[in-house]
């Protein structure tokens, strides 16, 4: 039997002063969310699609509610789950109007063929599956306005500005799970980057790029800048150093170090091990994360933090 073990994110990037309890909060929230599912015999996929809509849900977050705009004023997300069991897949890019991306990205790995679906045809997918369609002004915060009209037509300013160190801006958000019977899981959630192209996809939906779940190695999410993440193939660089004996917190920091290195990207990762051994490390200013194993959340926003408090005082 192996003991249960959850661990997620809330974006890589200078997180501003007033919105830093509350990514704190939702990292918490999440977290509990996930292990509650885990604790009570649940499977990593369901830990990680519970843990991963408690962040869609929290305007703060860039991921479901609190999503980024398009240059066009418009919502366009991904959203990527992984089941480490089977390596089977689901991922939806560029989805409109859906509250929770992640709940129909699940259904795309159990309910087709295939691995991913985007678009208009993730949209269509959606309706089939009797998911309701929302105003995009309900997945709209004023912090995602705020970055837009910063950032307006200079997408270059946006991406210089907001992946790196000292970076203010929205990021990506994840999940990895491994349950009692040793099955890993990850998913990652996004709205992208504020005033980017309209069908402009990132590494977040992509396996092995954004992230990976293997029940021989361990799991990965990553967060930061997606062109950047997705040259190095930065979640295939974590893995495939662990396969080879690296252990999960060297492997994590010596590729977002590469990646620094050779394309000057930054960004963050969470890992689990297929052991359960818990890994986060990041290259910007702030990560929101927590996670939770034994009955205790560990969680923090700024560097050297690790607060420990007991799930159910959560």
């Amino acid at each position: 039997m192996t003991t249960p073990v959850i661990i997620v994110h809330g974006g890589a990037w200078t997180i501003p002063k007033d919105i830093v309890e509350e990514s704190r909060d939702g990292t918490k929230k999440a977290a509990k969310a996930g292990y509650t599912v885990l604790s009570s015999g649940g499977t990593a996929i369901d830990a990680v699609q519970a843990a991963i809509r408690v962040l869609e849900d929290t305007p703060c977050f860039d991921a479901g509610t609190g999503s980024v705009l398009t240059a066009k004023r418009e919502v366009e997300m991904d959203a990527v789950i992984m089941d480490g069991r089977t390596l089977k897949s689901g991922a939806v890019a560029c989805v409109q109007n859906i509250k929770n991306p992640i709940e129909l990205a699940r259904m795309v790995m159990e309910k087709t063929s295939h691995s991913m679906l985007v678009g208009p045809g993730a949209n269509l997918f959606a309706e089939e599956m009797g998911i309701e369609r929302v105003p995009t002004d309900s997945l709209v915060s004023e912090e995602a306005v705020r970055e837009l009209e910063s950032f307006q037509d200079n997408y270059g300013g946006t991406v210089t500005n907001l992946f790196k160190p000292r970076a203010s801006g929205h990021d990506t958000t994840g999940a990895v799970a491994l349950d009692k019977n040793g099955n890993l899981a990850y998913g990652t959630s996004t709205g992208g980057i504020s005033g980017k192209k309209p069908g402009r996809v990132g590494d977040s939906p992509i396996i092995g790029l954004g992230g990976y779940a293997d029940n021989d190695v361990g799991g990965i999410s990553c967060t930061g800048h997606g062109e950047s993440i997705s040259k190095v193939v930065l979640a295939h660089q974590i893995i495939t150093a662990m396969r080879t004996g690296t252990d999960a917190q060297e492997a994590a920091d010596k590729a977002l170090a590469n990646m620094a290195s050779r394309v000057e990207g930054y960004g963050g990762v969470i890992v689990l091990s297929r052991l359960g051994d818990v890994a986060l490390s990041y290259t910007t200013d702030n990560m929101s994360w927590a996670w939770a194993k034994e009955g205790t959340i560990h969680s923090g926003v700024n560097p050297g933090e690790d607060i420990q408090e007991p799930v159910g005082g959560v």
